[in-house]
């Protein structure tokens, strides 16, 4: 049952207010004296913090945009610019999430940011699209590429069937939920391990790269600006795909209430991880190139392992298994992340009540993570990766516009509110026009794919109200969701989280 929300305010330190009435009684929410409270405890340390956002940010992208940004941008010389450009917007983006996530120290991320700044009816939405589209999206994008990479080695000779890559995929993504079900910790540690096979990865493809350019191998970089037929209109597709594969920066504030020390922590782990990935991201783009070419790169459907079987000889074939753990390192630390939104959103009244439970012994939000299974299995055998990343990337890019924008709305509106960290006020103008300019760009140069987004969108309007407003609901429909409710707790075995003192 979804409970009729109360709108927050600022006004006490920042902190969002949830409505705390109307829940139903929990089963075993009385803890014996000597155990620990059913709450989300803070596990999250700085090298943690780190590992999530590298970790969530390389993944698929960087072993397949390069394909769709060159596509896009007709040229070496530009697809360049064009990662390089991204790798400072998203720094941008980040520095502002840095400064909204040591200000509004709560979990949720761009839907706490919304709902705090333009109300409930744009965070509902936000969740909504989150919910139904983003995140299932997402993870379908990131778990295909697991599931070509890791079955790579096994079919050199012909092409991996489509079938077997989604086989292969839905394991992948099961494993991944029950990761996450089980335990905060042996998640965070799983995905610090997974950070380093990240980072192994980029220096496999780097290295030789570097090679290549002291021997002189730079006859792709010739005229580099020349040979491309796209125009200016397909350069929203370019940043979509240039923007996907820095996707990631902002997860670490999903999980706020579980960062030791936010102020200190959440500002250095960002600044320290984009550095990384946007230095290793450009030198991995130029490494491409000193062996492959814009055509061949264009028909390569695994770059990566495409560029190590021509320079790595029989060593090649480690590749596509470190992008592959790369690629699972992503999908872990999205859902770690988003399920978190979900739990935040539910305990705030707009999403069904069972989503803001915690397992009773392994203080998991059990729920939330399992919610997705589902919803992702779907996405998965009915899209094609390129559709979907197109489709995701305008609700995405849409809903963090705005979240930046409220940054610059909250220092008119609250010019006393509390900033441990605090960024010139030009850094989220630029990145929040930027965002909104591409959405709108993204209209004409695609607009089936934006025009469906945009259509999804808006069914969270009449959802809204229908959910959340509507209180006079029937009382078999009341009755219902109360049963279903307390069946899956009991069946799940989880109580509302208990009040931090």
């Amino acid at each position: 049952m979804v409970r009729k929300p109360v709108v927050s305010t600022i006004s006490r330190g920042g902190y969002l207010q949830g409505n705390v009435n109307g829940r139903l009684p929990s089963l075993g929410n009385k803890e014996p004296p000597g155990k620990e409270k059913v709450q989300l405890k803070r596990k999250v340390t700085l090298l943690r913090g780190i590992s999530i956002i590298i970790g969530t940010i390389i993944g698929a992208g960087i072993f397949i945009s390069p394909k769709g940004v060159l596509e896009n941008t007709g040229s070496v010389g530009t697809s360049l610019i064009i990662w390089m450009v991204c790798g400072a917007l998203s720094l941008f983006g980040a520095l502002s999430y840095a400064e909204l996530g040591t200000s509004i120290k709560k979990s949720g991320g761009h839907y706490t940011y919304i709902l705090e700044v333009f109300g409930p009816l744009p965070a509902f939405v936000r969740v909504w699209v989150e919910l139904l589209v983003i995140r299932p999206a997402a993870t379908a994008v990131i778990s295909l590429a697991f599931g070509r990479y890791i079955l790579e080695p096994f079919f050199i000779q012909c092409e991996i069937p489509a079938l077997a890559i989604k086989l292969i995929t839905a394991v992948g993504i099961t494993v991944v939920m029950v990761l996450n079900s089980m335990s905060v910790s042996w998640s965070a540690r799983i995905q610090i391990v997974l950070t380093f096979c990240k980072l192994i990865a980029i220096l496999i493809i780097i290295v030789p790269g570097v090679m290549q350019l002291i021997k002189g191998q730079t006859q792709n970089f010739k005229d580099a600006f020349s040979g491309g037929d796209s125009n200016i209109t397909r350069l929203p597709l370019a940043f979509y795909y240039g923007m996907y594969a820095y996707a990631g920066w902002f997860y670490l504030n999903f999980v706020t209430e579980e960062v030791e020390n936010p102020e200190k922590t959440i500002p250095l782990a960002i600044c320290v991880s984009m550095v990384i990935v946007t230095i290793g991201y450009v030198l991995t783009n130029v490494a491409y190139f000193t062996t492959i070419n814009a055509e061949e790169l264009l028909l390569s459907n695994a770059v990566a392992v495409t560029f190590s079987e021509r320079l790595l000889g029989n060593f090649s074939l480690a590749v596509p298994i470190f992008v592959a753990l790369s690629c699972f390192g992503s999908m872990n630390g999205g859902v770690f992340a988003v399920s978190r939104l979900f739990y935040v959103a539910s305990r705030e009244g707009h999403l069904p009540e069972i989503l803001s439970m915690i397992h009773v012994r392994k203080h998991t939000p059990l729920p939330a993570v399992i919610v997705l299974h589902p919803l992702t299995m779907i996405m998965l055998f009915s899209g094609d990766l390129d559709s979907l990343l197109n489709f995701l990337s305008f609700v995405r890019w849409l809903f963090i516009g705005l979240a930046v924008a409220g940054l610059i709305y909250l220092r008119y509106k609250c010019p006393d509110m509390h900033r441990p960290f605090k960024i010139p006020l030009f850094i989220p103008a630029v990145f929040s026009f930027t965002c909104l300019l591409m959405v709108a760009l993204s209209l004409y140069s695609d607009p089936l794919s934006t025009g469906i987004g945009l259509a999804i969108t808006l069914t969270g309007v009449p959802a809204y109200y229908f959910f959340i407003i509507w209180d006079k609901k029937p009382r078999w429909f009341r009755i219902m969701s109360e049963r279903i409710t307390r069946s899956l707790q009991i069946i799940l075995e989880v109580v509302p989280e208990e009040d931090k003192l």
